[in-house]
């Protein structure tokens, strides 16, 4: 191999020849097809062969992973097998990825880094999008720099064998419309995966929670919540369906409709969204699980001292912080947390779990709401009648027209006005998805609905709720906004489940929908 062709610079922080790799005595070259065109390789490739003028030079076309496999075996890219990159350049390749990230509405970026080679991916819109690949010494000289020069909340050390999270808040290390990044990273096989989550800046958007997707009967609701003035109010919902993000808005509301005059305090793991307002505590970045609770916990009761009037527990993640939750909530404080559950009604079972007695949770002094949301992916302009799309649909999957008559059964007549994902067009970037937008369910909890769920009684308390108080189901609520044509319901399906409740299948028969409805 030639060390000539380490020359210059490539534009993404690697040197030339972690791109190109010459095996001199087999006269052939192997070339990385994610950089083959870019002009560094193509000129450093030219020099190559005019190198070697009166010899034949067979060039191959490989995944990254082969070249870092073939360099690994020969070592002798460095006295180790690694290259060495520079610590500045890396730092600017990180604010170029972070930009990139900004640009594309990232909501995380995944660096995966194994033996053979590290991905680069953004999350767009709940889905993974591969961007790049390098070599896996690069990965590791951009987690590391990421970690080290660039995080301001973090273990001492980037440790590669470890769960580790940390922080990036200082402003001048984002690009503008970042407030932070959350870095969390753990160990895989070979290697090690690092998360960023973008925090991006929420200052000057509206507090509105209809702009989120929630509808202005489940706003009034939330509103009457924030009067009550003790109690616990818990969002559930899975891992990255905008609980904080609500959280965030109605905190924010609240701080403003009561012209400060609230002691709003925060205890998160680290702070995420900024609340105009709030007093954010963070809670110190400890070694282990173990010692994390223990830290959370403490972070917890110091805000008890310090004369709160509301306080936001970041997330309800184990017993002990359970317990003094809810003891804040019965000590004449209002509460918001976050909780992992599948849904409101299934918080119970959760707190359950977590060894909170069921006559406190479910005395309406003390459990004030329940809210559950999920986000859906908002359809761009380019969208496409369900109509006009039925036979092309029909043609490569012929189930389809049952998933058509499911949908039938579920609209009715309002069949002709559902929208599904179009191809796309340059404003969606060829994606046919423009946003998320939340659905959700909002309880308002009174006495008969939390004996029925004391009774363990899910589905009377479901029923009570959508009678008395009017509730909306995540469901009914993706119905509502697919008859709007603001979502595909196909594509929402797979994140609240079958619009039917499984109905179709259960009393299968087959529709002849195509007659019907003229399609």
């Amino acid at each position: 191999m030639q060390s000539e062709l380490i020359d210059s610079s490539y534009q993404s922080g690697e040197t030339i020849d972690q791109v190109l790799l010459f095996i001199e005595h087999e006269s052939r070259i192997l070339i990385s097809r994610e950089h083959v065109f870019q002009p560094h390789v193509r000129a450093a490739l030219g020099r190559l062969k005019a190198k070697y003028p009166d010899r034949l030079i067979k060039e191959e076309k490989v995944g990254m992973e082969e070249i870092e496999r073939k360099r690994s075996e020969t070592s002798m890219a460095s006295p180790d097998g690694q290259a060495v990159y520079d610590t500045s350049e890396m730092q600017r390749v990180a604010l170029d990825l972070f930009s990139k990230a900004v640009e594309m509405r990232a909501s995380d970026l995944h660096i995966r880094v194994d033996k053979y080679r590290t991905e680069v991916l953004f999350r767009i819109n709940n889905d993974l999008t591969r961007i790049a690949q390098h070599p896996t010494a690069w990965g590791k000289s951009l987690c590391q720099t990421i970690y080290h020069t660039l995080a301001d909340v973090s273990d001492a050390t980037f440790e590669e064998g470890n769960r580790q999270d940390a922080r990036i808040g200082n402003r001048r290390s984002l690009p503008e419309a970042l407030d932070g990044i959350r870095i969390a990273t753990t160990p895989q096989i070979d290697g090690y995966l690092m998360v960023l989550r973008m925090l991006y800046d929420a200052s000057g958007v509206s507090i509105d929670l209809c702009d989120l997707g929630f509808t202005p009967t489940q706003r009034a609701r939330v509103t009457f919540i924030k009067k009550r003035q003790t109690g616990i109010t818990l969002v559930t919902g899975p891992t990255g369906s905008g609980k904080s993000t609500t959280l965030q808005r109605v905190l924010t509301g609240l701080i403003r409709e009561t012209e400060g005059k609230k002691n709003v305090i925060t205890v998160e793991d680290p702070p995420e969204y900024p609340i105009p307002g709030a007093v954010q505590t963070p809670v110190t970045n400890a070694p282990t699980e173990e010692a994390r609770s223990i830290a959370f916990q403490q972070a917890i009761k110091a805000a008890l001292r310090v004369d709160p009037d509301v306080i936001m527990i970041g997330e309800i993640r184990d017993t002990p912080s359970a317990r003094l939750a809810f003891q804040a909530a019965m000590t004449g404080h209002q509460v918001w947390s976050t909780l992992h559950a599948n849904g409101a009604f299934h918080a119970a079972d959760r707190l359950t779990d977590l060894g909170i007695p069921k006559e406190i949770m479910t005395d309406p002094t003390i459990l004030s709401g329940l809210m559950s949301q999920r986000l859906l992916k908002t359809l761009c302009s380019c969208k496409r009648p369900l109509r006009e799309v039925y036979k092309t649909y029909l043609e490569t999957n012929p189930e389809f027209e049952d998933d058509f008559g499911r949908m039938v059964e579920v609209f009715k007549d309002d069949i002709h006005n559902i929208q599904v994902k179009g191809d796309g067009c340059e404003k969606c970037r060829f994606t046919g998805i423009t946003g998320r937008v939340v659905v959700a369910e909002v309880v308002v909890t009174d006495r008969p609905l939390l004996d029925l769920m004391r009774a363990g009684d899910k589905t009377a308390a479901l029923d009570y709720w959508r009678e008395k108080h009017e509730g909306m189901t995540m469901v009914e609520h993706t119905i509502l906004k697919s008859k709007q044509g603001i979502v595909d319901p196909f594509l929402s399906e797979a994140t609240v489940g079958p619009l039917d409740g499984g109905n179709f299948v259960l009393t299968y028969k087959r529709r002849q929908t195509r007659e019907k409805y003229g399609v």
